[in-house]
């Protein structure tokens, strides 16, 4: 694969482009954040209203495997893209309409304590997670393809931002209409928005035609690797990895069992769909635009540092409502507030990381791998959340999931340095090969 091709300039000069392309990572992020995690939001809710164990529930993110794995067949979109309207946006719309109807049949399943009902909605979750999990594949390069150097922060806290929206809108969205109007309308209802998201990819910055496309599978397979490995090597590689893996461990260890959390709280449907919906949404907003100001006056390394803070803190508030007994609603949307803040700014550092480690010629691929390795700590290491809560109690529980930010934090004195402006390993234009 060649060079990271520039995006096809902007008549209405520089400005304006800058501002198109912040937008259009905006959009593609919300359009990757509501099927990825807002269904996360919804679904737990749905179970726990029908009586489903909270054991049982905490296995849900075991659906979203294929976030894991996706690097498997990222060398695929990269060897095969959909030529129009380029080589990313191609995919990009093709998936956002499979993803519509694929949310939508949520409405035709019914939870019950049935084997048969639980397989085909844990079904159901894997074939939305296969596809949502290809869509963000083709969203993460276009995005790493699209934003020059200097634009990547603010890229970061814009994706952040359309992401977290996503989330909140569809997963705090589709909670308002299930209360008003019942969970099949709230399923028909996010599969309709996903199909409104297709018209923003179509007119998004078109991508430059690569001149040297990838030429085979092997090279779109062993090239990123190689890459990759001579530019860090094998120690410092691993080291790395590690860090994707634990650094937004606590929020995987938090997101799936918040809203049984709120529901254990004796919060409605409709309350939770306006805390997350209302508060988080203007929370969110807030840390991500917070975070993107200060991430350009802090560097990569301090945002790290002090942004992982934050999001500690964000689980640590759950902890001080589980303390209390019988926690009044404004200690709860207070938490609720400040843990979706945080995650604003958590996101925000976490995805200049991943983007910065990526080499323009292998973005897809290497970003899938970065992303996967992540998505470990979201959907594998957090399914025992359940049983965790079942054994040591929602107080102990917050409190371990606060704790599980520690790991990373020791990692980062030997990657990110609070003295220096990148991680050790990221990619350097100016010193590694294209």
């Amino acid at each position: 694969m060649s060079a990271q091709a520039p995006s096809t300039p902007d008549p209405r000069g520089s400005a304006a482009g800058r501002w198109r392309r912040l937008g259009a990572v905006s959009a593609e992020g919300f359009a990757s954040g509501a099927p990825n995690t807002g269904l996360g939001e919804i679904l737990p809710v749905w179970l726990a209203r029908h009586a489903v164990p909270v054991e049982l529930i905490g296995l849900l993110p075991l659906a979203g495997l294929p976030y894991v794995l996706k690097f498997l067949w990222a060398p695929l979109l990269d060897r095969w893209p959909v030529p129009w309207p380029d080589r990313r946006r191609g995919w990009i719309a093709v998936l956002q309409v499979l993803l519509a109807f694929a949310i939508a049949s949520l409405a035709l399943l019914q939870p019950s304590l049935e084997s048969r009902s639980l397989l085909l909605i844990g079904l159901a979750a894997l074939v939305i997670a296969v596809l949502s999990a290809s869509q963000d594949i083709v969203i993460d390069a276009y995005r790493t393809d699209l934003l020059p150097e200097a634009e990547r922060g603010a890229g970061a806290a814009a994706n952040s931002l359309g992401y977290r929206g996503g989330t909140l809108v569809l997963g705090s969205g589709a909670l308002l209409i299930a209360g008003s109007r019942g969970y099949p309308l709230a399923f028909l209802a996010a599969g309709a928005l996903m199909l409104l998201l297709v018209p923003c990819t179509l007119v998004a910055p078109r991508l430059q035609p690569l001149q040297h496309p990838v030429r085979n599978l092997g090279e779109a397979i062993v090239g990123p690797v190689q890459e990759f490995l001579a530019r860090t090597g094998g120690r410092r590689a691993l080291q790395l990895l590690v860090l994707v893996l634990l650094y937004r461990l606590p929020d995987g260890l938090l997101a799936p069992m918040s809203g049984p959390f709120l529901v254990a709280e004796g919060l409605s449907d409709g309350e939770i769909g306006l805390l997350k919906s209302v508060f988080g949404i203007l929370a969110t907003m807030a840390g991500v635009v917070l975070g993107g100001l200060l991430f350009a006056r802090l560097g990569m390394n301090r945002s790290l540092w002090l942004f992982g803070i934050a999001g500690a803190a964000g689980n640590g508030a759950y902890w001080l409502v589980a303390r209390a007994d019988g926690a009044s609603l404004p200690a709860v949307a207070g938490a609720v507030l400040l843990e979706n803040a945080s995650s604003g700014l958590v996101g925000t550092a976490f995805v200049a990381l991943l983007m910065s480690l990526c080499n323009p010629r292998f973005s897809a691929t290497q970003y899938a791998v970065f992303s996967g390795v992540y998505a470990i700590s979201s959907r594998v290491l957090g399914a025992p959340s359940g049983f965790l809560v079942k054994l040591v109690g929602w107080e102990h529980f917050f409190l371990l999931t606060t704790a599980a930010a520690v790991p990373a934090f020791l990692l980062m004195q030997l990657l990110t340095p609070w003295d220096e402006d990148q991680a050790r390993g990221a990619f350097d234009p100016e010193r590694d090969a294209t």
